[in-house]
């Protein structure tokens, strides 16, 4: 028998060259594991300049959905405790929940929240306007959770909670998977249910409106507002809207902090109400920072609400430090694999993809929890009506948290704990077989 160790010592020149080739043009088709804007590999750099709470630790989970999923945790020192799911939106990151996982940890939930596709230190995805948006679409990003879930372990989570984008991802889990996601609470977005076939109109000789078409069309009677207004997702879904974002005149830092207080509880002029339909004159009832002055940007939009360094110095939910660890994700990736979700909403095809679960509900207990000084709950006129009265049958109610704007878990987390906590029990959630 040869000795191995003797055969690769005595392995010509040639053949080391000829396998570093083969392994450089393997590599070249493989996702980048560090920043997707180029840049050394971020995957063993410490995580958050020391501003993770105790017993929160950032790891990588390489190999969900094509992805290598860049998580926090806490509560993983002890085998075969539940699994509670933390899912993000814009422009968050796993960092947002950095307040509410020591809380589940403490009453003994095994805590998970992901950098979601497009977002922080999570890679695997193509960055750039041009990328294909089927990864991003929401029955991808339902794969997503459903490999992670995988990955760790599990059979099933105890608790799902899906905040702003990660709203509609964690709907379509419970109501694509129920048996891996058997209870789900859904933060700042209501869910009105899949989109639907047109019903009865085999013997109507009207062809029924396409969505898009409705699109265009408030978008024509919002330009002839006087201002000229623009939804946000509309001016969010744009090519340039990265470019603004990423490079505003203010620096990101001042963007970022400017973007987070004006949809909090801080900011004195959210004063949130329903609205009695999608026109024009309805949107244009909401803040800027929803429905836009047309030709302005997202950092001029909120430039204007500016908090003073006393205001900055007052806010206790994201200081300075913590504000800056955004800063440094943005800052290296961009915006755009987050904005993506946003052109994922409007995309015929991918829109035809869900009707797949057309008149679906969700049948596994849910609950509805938003700020009080949060106008996403009403973003989407009807939505909200439509989740309580059709779209989930099983829903506990809705619980709108004093003292919190748009980030509930960052404004208000020792609330949003309790809120959760009680949910689950009544909802006979926590049991520890479900590893």
């Amino acid at each position: 028998m040869t000795d191995p160790v003797r055969f690769k010592l005595s392995m010509s020149r040639r053949a080391v060259l000829a396998i570093g080739a083969v392994g450089a043009i393997a590599a070249s088709f493989r996702p980048a594991r560090a920043n997707p804007m180029g840049g050394s590999d971020l995957t063993t750099t410490p995580y958050g300049g020391g501003t993770l709470p105790d017993g929160v630790r950032s790891r990588m989970i390489h190999g969900v959905n094509g992805l290598d999923v860049h998580i926090l945790e806490a509560g993983y020192e002890s085998p075969g405790r539940p699994l509670a799911l933390l899912l993000h939106g814009f422009p968050d990151l796993a960092y947002g929940w950095r307040h509410l996982i020591p809380i589940l940890a403490d009453a003994g939930y095994h805590v998970v929240a992901p950098d979601q596709r497009g977002f922080g230190r999570t890679t695997g995805w193509v960055n750039g306007y041009e990328a294909p948006l089927g990864p991003f679409s929401l029955l991808n990003t339902t794969r997503d959770a459903l490999a992670l879930v995988s990955a760790l372990g599990y059979r099933r989570t105890t608790m799902l909670v899906g905040h702003d984008f990660g709203s509609p991802v964690a709907a379509y889990c419970a109501l694509v998977r129920p048996d891996v996601f058997p209870s789900v609470v859904l933060m700042s977005a209501p869910f009105p249910g899949p989109p639907a076939f047109p019903f009865n109109t085999a013997d109507s000789e009207a062809a029924p409106v396409q969505p898009n078409i409705e699109n265009q069309k408030l978008a024509a009677a919002l330009a002839a507002l006087d201002p000229p207004r623009e939804y946000y997702q509309q001016y969010l879904s744009t090519r340039q809207a990265n470019e603004d974002m990423s490079h505003p005149p203010q620096g990101l830092h001042a963007f970022l902090r400017a973007f987070f207080y004006v949809k909090s509880a801080d900011w004195p002029g959210n004063k949130p109400h329903p609205l009695k339909g999608r026109t024009a004159a309805d949107l244009a009832q909401m803040p800027t920072y929803y429905v836009m002055e047309l030709g302005k940007t997202m950092s001029q939009t909120v430039a204007a609400s500016q908090p003073s360094p006393a205001e900055i110095a007052a806010c206790k939910w994201l200081t300075e430090p913590e504000l800056g660890v955004y800063t440094e994700e943005y800052g290296r990736t961009g915006f755009q694999g987050a904005l993506q979700a946003y052109r994922v909403f409007s995309d015929p095809e991918l829109n035809a993809e869900l009707r797949l679960y057309s008149g679906r509900t969700i049948d596994v207990p849910s609950l509805f929890i938003g700020g009080k000084s949060d106008w996403g709950t009403y973003a989407a006129p009807g939505a909200l009506d439509l989740m309580t009265t059709k779209a989930a049958t099983k829903m506990a109610g809705v619980e709108l948290i004093d003292g919190a704007g748009h980030w509930i878990q960052q404004e208000q987390p020792a609330r949003l704990g309790a809120l959760l906590l009680a949910f689950i029990k009544e909802a006979g959630g926590v049991d520890h077989t479900n590893r």
